[in-house]
């Protein structure tokens, strides 16, 4: 019977996914990604950093060269007492514009998410940025993010995420296609409500009223009175939804960031994405369903299919019919390669990797739902950055911080 209501779930999902999002995407016409020209405000870029290293140097730079007024834009970045050289490199982008750049050093460690909360009270720019410290943008992106604001209760703004180092391994090859599949299709029928449920941090704008409204809430986000400081993008997409706002994602502004390379990196970071979803759906349990009927349902069974694949599987290993599903996954997967091959016919050969990457997808999904399912469950108190092998550091007082020559962070509304 459980068998028979997962595969009922998988068709849900599946149908939503890629038919009924589809089918509304071509529905809406140009009303899917509207835009407005005319709205050109004052944005400060807030990047969240701990123990990048050179990395960090690399994005300030990237985000130096957007296509955007420079009286209207600055950069924040948040250094989250990093015990790295990160700080240094921080420092060494500032001074390659001298006025443009503040780099602040966080009291304690205290996270992403609060350390976002510490810039943006101190900014007074109408947009937040929030953008990654491993991640290089492109040159317009800035701009085709301000021109989805194409209404008053439009409170968030996500881009794409394409993978940097697409051809290191078949493991970073096979992340690449995942990672077009995640944003060609699978937001489709969020996108469509203008109810995306999870945007980025690798690039999103916020306006700033709706980061200071929500503030208390993002504050002091914990479990179990444990505070947490993974799934902040998630965790803040919701809250923004659940206070009534609207929220859109575009495919025009692009970032790039570097995958895993090794399976202990994918499963870090897998893990910290499932106790993600664990806490987002539960808390999602009191205020989806208010939501519109084809969100809410994608959302739910989203929720419900995570929870009862782990099961399946194991049933499919106790049974004896393990391989029998292991044809199946390699035939469905096979089928997205080739789909994704016919779809990336025309792009340079640097720019996509071959389809048959994608089969190791038949392998690696059922292994991450089987050990990291019931893993996250019983470690959803985890309480450190817990990203590229991260490590928590003390949480004691440090000195008064170092900063760079700080900019002023005002600027006027466009006409």
């Amino acid at each position: 019977m459980l068998t028979v209501i997962v595969h009922l779930l998988i068709l849900l999902v599946f149908a939503n996914r890629y038919f009924l999002g589809t089918f509304l995407q071509q529905a809406q016409g140009a009303r899917f990604d509207q835009t407005d020209d005319r709205f050109e405000p004052t944005v400060s870029i807030v990047v969240p950093m701990f123990n990048e290293g050179r990395s960090i140097f690399d994005t300030v730079m990237s985000l130096l060269r957007q296509d955007y007024p420079a009286h209207k834009l600055n950069i924040i970045v948040v250094d989250d007492q990093s015990t790295d050289d990160s700080h240094h490199w921080a420092l060494k982008a500032a001074a390659a514009a001298p006025g443009r750049v503040t780099v602040i050093q966080n009291p304690v460690n205290m996270g992403k998410r609060r350390g976002i909360n510490r810039a943006v009270r101190a900014a007074v720019s109408e947009i937040i940025v929030s953008v990654d410290s491993d991640v290089i943008v492109n040159a317009d992106a800035v701009r085709q993010l301000v021109r989805r604001f194409a209404e008053p209760d439009i409170a968030a703004v996500g881009g794409r995420v394409n993978v940097l180092n697409k051809h290191v391994n078949w493991l970073t090859r096979m992340q690449t296609i995942k990672y077009y599949f995640g944003y060609e299709y699978l937001k489709n029928v969020e996108r469509c409500f203008k109810s995306v449920m999870c945007l980025s941090g690798c690039l999103t704008a916020y306006r700033r009223h709706v980061l200071m409204e929500l503030e208390p809430i993002l504050e002091h986000r914990n479990v179990l009175g444990i505070p947490i400081k993974y799934g902040e993008d998630r965790f803040l997409t919701r809250q923004i939804v659940k206070a009534g706002y609207k929220t859109v994602l575009t495919l025009d502004a692009v970032s790039h960031t570097k995958a895993p390379e090794t399976l202990s990196g994918y499963f870090s970071q897998q893990l910290r994405w499932r106790r993600s979803n664990l806490v987002d759906y539960l808390g999602g349990i009191s205020h989806v369903w208010r939501m519109h009927p084809a969100v809410s349902l994608h959302y739910f069974s989203l929720a419900a299919l995570m929870l009862a694949y782990p099961a399946v599987i194991l049933h499919a290993l106790a049974t004896g019919s393990f391989w029998n599903a292991m044809v199946i996954h390699v035939g469905v997967v096979a089928g997205f390669g080739a789909l994704y091959r016919l779809k990336m016919a025309g792009v340079p050969e640097e720019d996509r990797v071959g389809p048959l990457n994608f089969l190791w997808m038949a392998a690696v999904m059922p292994v991450t739902y089987l050990l990291l399912t019931p893993l996250a469950l019983f470690t959803l108190d985890s309480g450190s950055w817990e990203t590229r092998g991260h490590a928590a550091v003390s949480t004691e007082p440090t000195a008064e911080p170092q900063r760079a020559r700080r900019p002023s962070l005002a600027g006027g509304r466009s006409s």
